[in-house]
């Protein structure tokens, strides 16, 4: 799970919730006769319009790198440390998203320093607040967490003088094309000064909870899990089930195809769909990490809970675990220490001795009583072993094959696809991976691999050292087609003294971009080549479905198209655009995406805020419903079924509000109810698809 590029994804640390608002906090109202004094355009045309009732800044941006309205103070200086950040409110008239940033400088700032900038991109049609939040440099007190208490989203950027701000602009990063944006209202929001002082020890209550404030849900007593286990069971016998599904939780009441015994995929009057093994029309919706094994850092934070059990303690001294390794979040342990689970302690609560197998048991009653289909991807072993439900497996290739040396990709390099280690690797690790599950109709298929990084591959070979493999099958290309590295000079308008110093150009003219492109396609094919015929090798009834693209590089998603049964993609953002995926001559599965909000004692929202709980639910239900609306897809999957712990998951520090349930083991009612409605409707929408 990572963001990445637009297509309305988040691409900066933003929320949509923040603090109270007062007249004090506003630093620009728009709602008045004249533009405001202090602000200077450039390559931007403002004006001020008539909007919903009030008046806003209309602000026509230029095709140049930066178009920007900018602001600076009416008296040397602004003082903003009693604030954690500057949140802007605005409007997008236009029918095409738009990426915006907000920079906000200290004296000397030039992009990168002395200033710190958050990104958003807004749907057309749709209002925006968004947050730039001050990097002050004391937020180290509360360490490996993405969030945290008080300020939400932990800032990133250069260190913020808050006392000393100079200027502010709301500018588009290098926009293609003209666009126009409405600015209602720049305002202060949360609460500045050191982060030790906000907080007070300790903040992390029995259950995992925020100590220190309260909401709808909340966990306050022991007893209440059994109230709520009991109120949770008599809800769902009193509702019936989503109607029209089979045992496998496809379309009964749809068209009947051939029933191979088996998951397929077939592609009907231009739409796709799979096919279950008795032959109904298959939509997966389903979820990932259906697990227990959430846990975070206590090392190095005992002041931090207000209850940890003694480490032999016979009922939840198992709940520890020690962990080792370099993780990715800057803290006083090195990555090494002991964590705990809150969520195995409050299952032990709930369920008692036998937690473990009364926990599975409700997974298998909640899924299909909110119309999910699917256990999704990161799930658990011994849920998908005794699972009455369809389910998909993940793979990877996870042995000792050499890495492109020259390329560094944000989960790490890409493996060196023409090194004959890779093609043992694969085969090993499908062998493995599917002797549990190719016999059973119920395993859809499997995932291989997640969120590669293929945009290093076409620079970062030939970036390698003499002896990478890949590099040498790249070499080779070139040498029978350009003979001497005289003519590949001249076609690539290069000046590489020999075959050995010879890299990738920053600047790629027709004939070094052709080139480049059929290299990159040829390495990504044989990727697909070699995950494939391992899966038809040792699992030949179940799907090959993918990779899990996190972004769209052109080649790879070919590449991928020419050989897996389904495409997958893993996209954080607010709506799914239809048309960057029918022409791909295959069926498409989302792998994950989310929504979360803060608005229930949790301190970041994931990589999709919302405002709340409610937004939260509206946002799933479109965009499921938007899938089931696209012909292309088969498919999609929420990440993830709890929430995150609120100090953090123990190798990378998210802590995000991304759960159908809580740390207690409670659902959220909102996105229950949400997911029940959409999912009633998902196989009539998908037949009208268009």
């Amino acid at each position: 799970m990572r963001a990445v590029g637009c297509g309305c994804m988040i691409v900066g640390m933003l929320a949509m919730a923040g603090c109270p608002a007062s007249a004090d906090d506003v630093v620009v109202d728009f709602d008045g006769e004249h533009l405001p004094s202090n602000m200077k355009q450039h390559h931007a045309a403002a004006r001020i319009v008539p909007f919903e009732g009030r008046r806003a800044m209309q602000v026509d941006f230029a095709v140049v790198d930066w178009p920007n309205v900018l602001f600076t103070p009416p008296h040397d200086v602004w003082d903003w440390s009693d604030y954690a950040g500057l949140k802007v409110a605005l409007y997008n008239p236009t029918d095409v998203s738009v990426s915006v940033c907000i920079r906000v400088d200290n004296d000397g700032a030039d992009g990168a320093n002395h200033c710190n900038t958050a990104s958003t991109c807004v749907p057309p049609r749709e209002h925006v607040s968004f947050e730039c939040r001050f990097n002050t440099g004391d937020d180290d007190t509360l360490w490996g967490m993405r969030g945290v208490p008080v300020r939400g989203p932990v800032p990133t950027g250069s260190i913020l003088d808050t006392g000393r701000i100079v200027a502010f602009q709301v500018f588009l990063p290098r926009p293609s094309d003209p666009h126009t944006l409405i600015l209602q209202e720049v305002r202060l929001f949360g609460q500045g000064g050191p982060l030790g002082e906000r907080v007070p020890m300790p903040f992390v209550d029995r259950f995992g909870q925020y100590k220190h404030s309260d909401w709808p849900g909340k966990l306050h007593k022991e007893s209440d899990f059994a109230q709520r286990r009991a109120a949770e069971e008599r809800e769902r016998a009193a509702r019936a089930a989503v109607p029209g599904r089979d045992r496998f939780g496809g379309w009964a009441d749809g068209p009947q195809r051939e029933a191979t015994g088996w998951f397929r995929t077939e592609a009907i009057d231009g739409v796709w769909w799979l096919v279950t093994p008795d032959g109904h029309l298959f939509f997966s919706n389903g979820v990932d990490c259906v697990g227990t094994w959430e846990r975070t850092w206590v090392t190095g934070r005992d002041t931090w809970f207000e209850w940890l059990p003694k480490r032999d303690d016979p009922t939840y001294g198992p709940l520890f675990s020690e962990q080792s390794g370099a993780h990715s979040m800057a803290d006083p342990i090195g990555g090494a220490g002991t964590t705990f689970t809150f969520y195995g302690a409050n299952l032990i609560r709930k369920y008692g001795d036998a937690w473990a197998d009364r926990w599975r048991e409700s997974v298998y009653q909640r899924l299909p009583a909110w119309g999910f289909n699917t256990i999704a991807n990161w799930s658990q072993g011994d849920v998908l072993e005794n699972s009455p439900m369809p389910f998909v497996g993940s793979l990877g290739c996870w042995g000792d094959v050499r890495e492109i040396e020259g390329a560094q990709g944000y989960w790490g390099r890409m493996k060196d696809v023409y090194d004959s280690s890779f093609r043992e690797c694969v085969d090993a690790s499908v062998a493995a991976g599917t002797a549990k599950y190719r016999d059973t109709p119920l395993c859809i298929g499997f995932f291989f691999d997640n969120e590669l990084s293929w945009e290093t591959v076409r620079r970062g070979v030939l970036e390698s050292p003499p002896d990478q493999p890949a590099r040498i099958a790249f070499i080779d290309w070139l040498k029978a087609k350009y003979d001497t590295i005289e003519t590949l000079n001249r076609a690539w308008a290069t000046d590489a003294a020999d075959w050995e110093s010879l890299r990738a150009p920053t600047e790629e003219n027709e004939a070094c971009r052709n080139d480049l492109d059929e290299l990159e396609y040829a390495f990504d094919h044989r990727y697909f080549d070699i995950v494939n015929a391992a899966f038809r090798a040792h699992a030949p009834h179940q799907l090959y479905l993918g990779c899990r693209f996190s972004s769209t590089p052109a080649n790879a998603v070919r590449a991928c198209a020419d050989v897996a049964d389904v495409l997958s993609f893993n996209r954080y953002e607010r709506r799914i655009k239809c048309t960057d995926y029918t022409d791909l001559g295959k069926p498409v599965m989302i792998g994950e995406f989310h929504f979360g909000a803060r608005d229930r004692g949790m301190f970041h929202t994931g990589l999709v805020p919302t405002e709340d709980q409610a937004e939260r639910a509206q946002c799933y239900a479109e965009y499921v419903g938007a899938v089931a609306d696209c012909p292309a897809f088969v498919g999609c999957h929420w990440f993830q079924y709890i929430d995150e712990p609120i100090t953090g998951r123990w190798f990378d520090g998210e802590n995000y509000n991304i759960g159908f349930l809580d740390v207690t083991d409670t659902p959220y009612p909102e996105l229950v109810e949400a997911a029940r409605q959409i999912h009633g409707e998902v196989y009539t929408r998908h037949a009208a698809a268009k």
